[in-house]
């Protein structure tokens, strides 16, 4: 019978086997939540929130695709447009589309990746007839010029992309909606199983304090008064309650003094977890915890637990920060895309606030195209303006003319004295940091944006500014693109309404001149009829200039006894005798003609045959637009009969 009976310490050693093993069975249950939240924060991390991410940028390239597109019609000289446009389709789009199909196959749902599929069938066919209906077609100036191949482009961007663009951002939004859906889910998953990792904890301490009461019961006769203190101590356990030390407590060095200095352990032990894992399920990842031990698997775990959760916390809140940003500026450049001064003004002041720094400007670069570019001050927000009114700023010249040389962002934390300085109406003082980011598309610098800051900008931030950088140069170069539109529109217009006026004083003086066209032709007539007269009754012969005949009447072929075969290329010398022909006076006859002077007299001529006939004649000559003599006419009639 006294084998059969257990020592105070076999007693003990054996309730602490109990409690270890339930401490076993709480460590593993706690582990096994641990693993759950685990994977829920990796899933999280590594598929829900880069799924969601993707799925917006994707809504991005097909807004960004339609547009583009639709430039690509209406604004013929835009190359950068057509390049960005080419960039989506070669590259960008490709990427995205293998970075969701990689994170497709690691969703749950099968219906959501067929929804992705179409989406992404129906985008490539949205591109496939765009490149044959507008990107292979409206390639040069004369496809531009073609009115037809123009027109077929508006009505394929017209029937086909935007309808087509507005229902892939429909679907996407569907998909996006599940994507945040399921991101909350896991979320709450989270939450969840920190509160039952809290609970269980709970349940499994009440569940050792009434072990703790059965195995004290049961030694109570023979450690009754050793153990009252675990007893007390187990007893408010019991009732949820966790006691303070008492540091002056004695223990004694036998078994039920281990007892009591471990239970006193475990009370704080489980203090500290209790508290720490309050504070992880509040979201407060900055709270202190120390293991019991190194070996504290438990401690460990929910430390290990509180470091991933709070690099999920931050890295979700730098996203959302960088995702909110986005779609602020986003509207701002969307509403204000028709004043560059105005669009300025709202990027600069809301730039600076969104960041908390102190001060900030803009810089775009002069449309004046001189020997040097230039740029000059758009906007600013709490900086001494005045200063900068008329002055320029030349490629490489101080940190914003490098920034704009090089292209790359200029960021200082070790500020010059009399660089710049941030003033209020208390005093002044250097910033701590000074940013300026280029605004580039394309590797084309269209300004750049400086900013000052007491507070010191983080990298993130830095990636934001140089972001959204690029959607700002964007939208000031379809800006300035736009405005120079609307002016080659004006005059357009303005040459069209100078050209209707032209045209009517055309029609006009088409009008006089057909009315002035008819009175010559009555003239024309009259003067046919006349010289039909005169050809029929007198003789007629046409000279040129040097007196070569080239037409004669068959009156003056009769007078002189020629045929007109035998006359026309002969020079005037042939109807004159040969002392006349040689002589001075027969020179400066023609010499007299020839100079446009008429002459008109009684002229003897020698006929065919030798014989001397009298003519009363009129030479006069005929002139060109130039003033000059083209040939001379000569008008006359037979003498000879009232001569002898």
């Amino acid at each position: 019978m006294n084998k059969m009976k257990l020592s105070v310490g076999n007693k003990i050693f054996g309730g602490f086997l109990i409690l270890i093993a339930l401490f076993i069975i709480n460590a593993l249950i706690i582990l096994r939540k641990g693993y759950t939240i685990d994977e829920a924060v990796s899933f999280s991390a590594e598929v829900a929130r880069p799924s969601k991410e993707a799925i917006s940028e994707f809504s991005l390239v097909v807004t960004q695709s339609k547009m583009l597109i639709t430039n690509w019609v209406y604004l013929q000289t835009n190359k950068e447009d057509r390049e960005s446009l080419r960039n989506i389709i070669s590259f960008t789009y490709p990427q995205l589309k293998e970075k969701l199909q990689k994170l497709a196959v690691k969703w749950n749902d099968k219906d959501q990746q067929q929804k992705l599929d179409t989406v992404f069938i129906k985008f490539d066919q949205m591109i496939a007839s765009a490149d044959e209906n507008i990107l292979q077609k409206l390639n040069t100036f004369e496809d531009f010029e073609n009115p037809l191949t123009k027109l077929l482009g508006e009505d394929v961007i017209e029937s086909q992309i935007i309808p087509q663009s507005a229902e892939l951002l429909e679907r996407l939004d569907k998909i996006a909606a599940k994507q945040i859906e399921v991101s909350n889910k896991v979320d709450d998953q989270i939450k969840q199983s920190t509160v039952g990792l809290r609970f269980s904890s709970l349940i499994l301490g009440f569940v050792i304090v009434l072990l703790g009461l059965l195995i004290a019961y049961f030694i109570v006769r023979t450690i009754r008064g050793p153990i009252n203190y675990v007893k007390d101590v187990v007893l408010m356990l019991g009732r949820g309650e966790l006691v303070e030390e008492d540091k002056n407590r004695k223990y004694s060095s036998d078994e039920i003094g281990e007892m009591a200095i471990a239970t006193n352990k475990l009370v704080n032990g489980l203090r500290a977890t209790s508290v720490f894992a309050e504070n992880i399920g509040n979201g407060n990842y900055d709270s202190q915890f120390e293991p019991l031990s190194e070996h504290d698997v438990l401690g460990n775990a929910l430390i290990t637990m509180r470091s991933n959760l709070a690099k999920v916390a931050d890295e979700d809140k730098m996203r959302s920060w960088a995702t909110e940003g986005l779609a602020k500026f986003g509207e701002i450049l969307r509403v204000n895309n028709t004043d560059v001064q105005k669009l300025s003004d709202e990027i600069i002041g809301n730039l600076v606030k969104y960041l908390k720094a102190n001060q900030g400007a803009l810089y775009l670069v002069d449309d004046d195209e001189g020997d040097e570019p230039t740029m000059s001050m758009s906007a600013c927000y709490a900086w001494d303006k005045k200063k900068f009114i008329d002055h320029k700023i030349y490629i490489g010249e101080g940190l914003a003319g490098q920034c704009w040389q090089e292209k790359e962002t200029v960021f200082l934390t070790d500020v010059p004295q009399h660089y710049i300085k941030i003033s209020s109406g208390l005093g002044d003082a250097n910033p701590t940091c000074i940013l300026i980011v280029p605004l580039k598309v394309n590797d084309q610098i269209f300004g750049v944006i400086e900013l000052a800051s007491f507070n010191l900008i983080e990298k993130n931030e830095i990636e934001f500014i140089e972001k959204i950088g690029e959607s700002i140069a964007s939208t000031i170069s379809s800006v300035k693109v736009n405005a120079r539109t609307q002016r080659l529109l004006g005059e357009s217009q303005q040459m069209t309404e100078e050209m209707r006026a032209q045209e009517e004083e055309m029609r006009q003086n088409m009008e006089e001149l057909q009315a002035t066209q008819e009175e010559m032709e009555r003239n024309q007539r009259e003067s046919q009829n006349i010289m039909e007269a005169v050809n029929s009754s007198l003789a007629l012969v046409e000279f040129d200039a040097q007196g070569n005949i080239l037409k004669a009447n068959q009156n003056f072929l009769s007078v002189v006894g020629y045929s007109s075969s035998e006359l026309i290329g002969e020079h005037h010398r042939i109807l004159v005798n040969k002392d006349y022909r040689s002589s001075a006076e027969y020179k400066q006859f023609w010499k007299d003609l020839g100079a446009g002077k008429a002459n008109k007299g009684e002229f003897s001529r020698i006929n065919k045959l030798g014989k001397t006939v009298w003519i009363q004649a009129i030479y006069f000559p005929f002139f060109n637009s130039m003033g000059e003599v083209t040939k001379i006419m000569k008008i006359a009639y037979d003498i000879t009969a009232y001569k002898k």
